[in-house]
């Protein structure tokens, strides 16, 4: 029983690959990766994918972080939800189950293929995952209600979309896919979207899209709507970039352990209850509800996935050509939405967890009180009862695993290209107020053009 399940969280079974990719060493980290024992299971192989994808996207390795990825999207259309592994969950854990994926971890998939798909120029690809988003964002619909504020469709993820469609010369769709990502922050109570404000560069686009396509009284409206006048720039020569910026590095889950007991009202009906009394979940049971004897069910031990937040090494970062300086909008706070979607699900994982735990204690009560009936103590019983109760004990794990080669966020910048050649230079500025320098060189050719930076310390 001891060796059941190893006490360690995800995090610290893939330190290794981890360290590596921190530390931006991303050749070593492919190596790391091929030998993570932890990745090699089968229920994690949709994590496996994801990172042996992104850790070739690092490596500049487009057709091969694209074949994982795929490989990915296959798992998730053919769906990882089985009856058998159903049961894992309730007589083990979630962490014994597959890794089915976070919903933003899945947009993030199409973030990465549609960029490598760009960098090996096969544009119509792109196009084709700018409409699998759509498809993302569909699916999402479904499994919450519209009305429903939870995490239900992704506005930088919209914002690409607009941009790969822009690529392309769809002016058309391009803005569609603007006006839907800017809807999606105009319909939240505060105007912001998981930790971002709408990015100026977003509005700039819908407006400058609708005005292409002839819709004026649209782009009356949004300028109305986001307050700004926009006087359209003068096409650059050299077309434009899209610089992305990824920094840090995406949270870590770790377990937090809670205590609950059972109790019933005065209809009959059990809930759980924790030690505070601040937390009350509806136990759905599905025998004799009048049988449970809730005594015995008291001072449960649940064990829950916790986000920890990784304070990321640069704090700021501009860009600079042709002596303009250019500054970044953020567009996707990972940390945020790791926080938020996590919080947002928890009530409905704390009742699955606890009914898991519930249903094995009243097992192990049921078979402790048979073992002592008639005055007599039966002693295969009493040892099986104590084995359920070890049992319980010893499989009660959160699930900590999540794709952690991700950045913390994403920002983004629009910039002018001269014909040619062009010296772009990112400046990073890091906790202390110390400045780093890189420059890459960008040829323009009268196109929209991509570039994404990671600094993942």
């Amino acid at each position: 029983m001891l060796f059941l399940l190893g006490c360690s969280t995800y995090n610290q079974s893939i330190a290794p690959y981890y360290k590596s990719v921190s530390a931006g060493n991303y050749q070593q980290a492919e190596k790391d990766l091929s030998n993570t024992g932890a990745l090699k299971k089968s229920r994690n192989k949709l994590l496996y994918l994801m990172e042996k994808g992104r850790i070739s996207h690092l490596n500049a390795q487009y057709d091969t972080s694209n074949k994982y990825f795929n490989e990915a999207d296959q798992l998730l259309d053919q769906g990882l939800t089985s009856v058998g592994d159903d049961a894992v969950g309730v007589l083990l854990n979630p962490a014994a189950q597959k890794y089915k994926g976070e919903d933003f971890e899945k947009f993030m998939i199409h973030y990465y293929k549609a960029l490598n798909y760009l960098y090996l120029n096969k544009t119509e690809d792109a196009i084709v995952e700018a409409r699998r988003i759509t498809l993302q964002a569909q699916a999402q619909g479904d499994k919450f209600n519209n009305k429903d504020s939870r995490y239900s469709n992704d506005a930088f993820s919209l914002t690409l979309q607009g941009m790969l469609y822009e690529r392309n010369n769809d002016i058309n769709n391009a803005f569609i896919s603007y006006r839907n990502a800017a809807e999606v922050y105009l319909k939240s109570p505060d105007k912001t979207y998981y930790g971002t404000t709408m990015p100026l560069g977003l509005q700039q686009d819908v407006i400058r899209t609708a005005k292409l396509n002839g819709f004026n009284t649209e782009a009356d409206e949004f300028e109305r709507t986001f307050g700004i006048k926009y006087e359209p720039a003068k096409p650059s020569e050299g077309g434009e970039l899209i610089f992305f910026w990824e920094n840090g590095r995406a949270p870590i889950k770790t377990q937090v352990d809670l205590f609950f007991s059972l109790i019933r009202n005065s209809n009959g009906d059990l809930f759980f209850t924790d030690a505070g009394g601040g937390i009350l979940i509806p136990f759905n049971y599905d025998g004799d509800r009048s049988k449970v004897n809730t005594k015995s069910v008291e001072s449960l031990r649940a064990a829950f996935p916790k986000y920890i937040a990784q304070a990321p090494y640069y704090t700021s970062a501009t860009l600079t050509t042709n002596n303009e300086q250019i500054a970044f909008s953020k567009a996707e706070d990972i940390n945020e939405l790791a926080f938020k979607t996590l919080q947002q699900r928890m009530l409905n994982e704390m009742g699955k967890i606890l009914s898991r735990l519930a249903v094995k204690k009243i097992a192990e009560y049921s078979i402790r009180a048979a073992a002592k009936s008639n005055g007599k103590t039966n002693d295969l019983l009493e040892g099986i009862g104590y084995g359920i109760q070890l049992y319980s004990l010893l499989s009660e794990k959160a699930d900590t695993r999540n794709w952690q080669s991700l950045p913390a966020s994403i920002s983004y910048a629009r910039i002018p290209l001269q014909k040619g050649d062009n010296k772009i230079t990112i400046s990073l500025k890091n906790a202390q107020g110390a400045t780093e320098t890189q420059t890459i060189n960008v040829e323009g050719n009268g196109r929209l053009k991509f570039y994404n930076y990671a600094t993942l310390k």
